[in-house]
């Protein structure tokens, strides 16, 4: 029987996710702006779902770019 170990949350659950927070929300973006699935952030589910509404909040009143043209 094989053990694992439990990740840990990249976010405090007493810490807010929050659309103004931009450098938290940049952490969880890939380069061409896409927001990074549960699997890769190690959030719950519940904090990743505060992610993409934050996320996609920041997006619409522009702090964040839908896309990364470079």
């Amino acid at each position: 029987m094989a053990l694992y170990n439990k990740k840990l949350s990249p976010i405090k659950k007493t810490e807010v996710l929050d659309y103004k927070d931009i450098d938290l929300l940049r952490k969880f973006i890939t380069e061409q702006g896409k927001i990074l699935p549960r699997r890769s952030t190690g959030l719950t589910s519940k904090q990743q779902k505060k992610l993409t509404k934050a996320i996609k909040q920041a997006r619409i009143l522009a702090l964040l770019p839908f896309l990364n043209k470079d």
